[in-house]
């Protein structure tokens, strides 16, 4: 293998930046989905969501580009992370019924549900990028470059975890971005994107109502969650 080549290097630098850029919305939904847990579990869920969906990403990344073409997939995807957005809004703060164990393989499967989603256009850039290195490199660039990107991820979803706990607009913000995502992901699907083109600002107004979606559903599920306690 071509391991010391620059063009190995250099490939191997872009799968790790493109990762970190990508990953943004990721660090988000891991964050959120943990916020309800304990401090122990926190941890946990944060380490594990975030190895599993680095590993789900890279075995995405092999059939990335064939999976995009796919007509409806990106209407299911867009569909899931409204759910997903409203889902993660609507929680309370506190749950004592459910065990933490449970609380932990929910927080986990939604980290990873979330980061399938989402990565459907993210792991494009990054097999881009990997068609940079040499030609019998490119699997083990993914994996390294993919693997790298773990703590970093991490280091994001522990960080907003502090800011979320004093700032608990953060979350709203963290929904809206889930709607926005999902807003841009169904305009561009190709069983209706040649139809839907035409329109003008249909990208700005798909945004928009997603947005308004999971926001306003998921704050009028958070508030109806939280009548009953608030009467007793």
């Amino acid at each position: 293998m071509d391991l010391m080549t620059s063009a190995f290097w250099f490939a191997l630098g872009s799968i790790i930046l493109t990762n970190i850029i990508l990953s943004g919305d990721n660090a988000v939904v891991i964050a959120m989905a943990s916020r309800n847990l304990p401090p122990k579990n926190q941890k946990q869920a944060i380490f594990w969501g975030s190895a599993l969906a680095i590993i789900l990403r890279l075995v995405l990344t092999v059939v990335a580009v064939e999976l995009l073409t796919l007509p409806y997939l990106k209407i299911v995807g867009a569909v899931l992370l409204v759910y997903i957005g409203v889902q993660l809004l609507a929680e309370g703060d506190d749950d004592e019924e459910q065990e933490a164990k449970d609380h932990l393989w929910g927080a986990i499967k939604t980290i990873l549900i979330a980061d399938l989603v989402m990565s459907l256009d993210n792991v494009v850039a990054v097999a881009a990028a990997a068609q940079k290195g040499p030609e019998n490199t490119r699997f083990l660039l993914l994996a390294l470059g993919l693997g790298i990107s773990i703590p970093l991820i991490i280091f994001g979803s522990t960080l907003l975890l502090k800011i979320m706990d004093r700032f608990p607009i953060i979350v709203v913000l963290g929904a809206a971005l889930l709607g926005l995502l999902a807003g841009e992901m169904l305009v561009t699907d190709p069983a209706i994107h040649s139809s839907i083109e035409h329109i003008p600002q249909i990208d700005n107004i798909a945004i928009v109502v997603g947005i308004a979606i999971v926001v306003g559903l998921g704050m009028y599920l958070k508030r109806k969650n939280a009548s009953p306690a608030t009467s007793e």
